[in-house]
């Protein structure tokens, strides 16, 4: 059994960090979806409260990493 994780900038700071593919917030912009950290989730939070909005709640395991047989590979 192996493990996987992603490193990557925020799509909001651009900061690189690491990340479960599979569990790590994001955002879609045009059709991709983009990898927000930690810090940035914070940041995003305190406005959607703000605005009335519930706010992101990461999994507890969402900057560690994957099981590679929980990835979706895109392999038919």
């Amino acid at each position: 059994m192996g493990y996987v994780s992603v490193i990557a900038p925020c799509i909001r700071c651009g900061q690189p960090f690491m990340f479960s593919p599979t569990k790590v917030p994001s955002i879609v912009i045009d059709g991709t979806r983009e990898p927000l950290c930690a810090s940035c989730v914070v940041a995003i939070n305190e406005v959607r409260v703000g605005l009335g909005h519930d706010p992101i709640v990461p999994s507890p395991d969402a900057y560690l990493g994957d099981d590679e047989n929980d990835v979706d590979w895109g392999e038919s």
